[in-house]
């Protein structure tokens, strides 16, 4: 057999065994890297991002406070579920955290094992705590549909090849780094930022709506907060968010589909 073929063979076998069934969207992905090296990557640049950002003190300012009570109500809701779901695995290695950043720039992201960040830039389109939860959940929901790790593997693939990807992911090179990064849509000095695919968003909207009214939050405020995101692009240079969740009419059209039933099935009033 010709090494060409040999190679040929390898890559799809590696493509053949590393295509993962999602446990909440059922659909399979490719996952090139563990869960496990992911979270730990992610502990990793969390930190460092933060020690590099001004990040404000959830316990003093309102707006901060604001952010980590929505986290904690909508984490809260997503392990009971998970619970009754048996899906409690999937959370293991989840240490959930939330900041607010001081920045201008309109945006949102959850790295694995739950490490959230909003922007101060982006409270101005969310307005209010239900539309702020409604794209918490949307963030959250990439995380636990894997979306990061699929985009990640991806790219790795492509840049790498199969042959050396696990050299690459043990060593954690730059490129490591920058894949890493670009998957979660973090920074705004990377230049270029892969959006997600219209499936990704998708499965996104769906679980981020449904765990958001796990929380007990208004999800109808949705379609309003995506109107604002919508009428933001184009005048704004630092709205990272919409470079990687383009903001599209049948986003919109989506959610208005799957609204009533998701609060019919899947809201819980808080009542705390």
């Amino acid at each position: 057999m010709k090494l060409s073929s040999l190679i040929l063979m390898s890559f799809l076998l590696v493509i053949h065994f590393s295509c993962k069934t999602n446990a909440i969207t059922g659909r399979k992905q490719l996952k090139l890297i563990s869960d496990s090296e992911l979270q730990n990557m992610a502990i990793i640049e969390y930190r460092q991002f933060l020690s590099k950002e001004n990040v404000l003190n959830n316990n003093i300012y309102k707006n901060a406070i604001m952010v980590k009570n929505v986290g904690k109500r909508i984490s809260n809701a997503i392990t009971k579920y998970y619970k009754l779901q048996n899906l409690s695995s999937e959370l293991v290695g989840y240490n959930w955290e939330y900041n607010l950043v001081d920045s201008k720039q309109v945006n949102a992201w959850c790295m694995p094992g739950g490490k959230i960040v909003v922007y101060t830039g982006l409270l101005p389109i969310t307005k209010n705590e239900d539309a702020l939860a409604v794209v918490m959940g949307h963030e959250i929901a990439h995380a636990l549909a894997k979306h990061g790790n699929e985009r990640m593997s991806q790219s790795m693939l492509q840049q790498f090849g199969n042959l050396a990807l696990a050299i690459a992911v043990n060593n954690k090179p730059k490129e490591t780094q920058d894949a890493f990064l670009n998957a979660y849509g973090v920074g705004s000095s990377l230049g270029f930022i892969l959006p997600h695919s219209r499936k990704q968003e998708l499965e996104a909207d769906k679980f981020g709506l449904r765990f958001a009214a796990l929380a007990g939050y208004n999800i109808r405020e949705a379609i309003p907060l995506w109107n604002r995101m919508k009428a933001t692009s184009g005048n704004n240079g630092s709205t990272e968010f919409l470079n990687t969740h383009p903001a599209e009419d049948r986003r919109i059209s989506e959610l208005s589909k799957i609204m009533d039933e998701t609060i019919r099935v899947y809201f819980r009033p808080n009542i705390n």
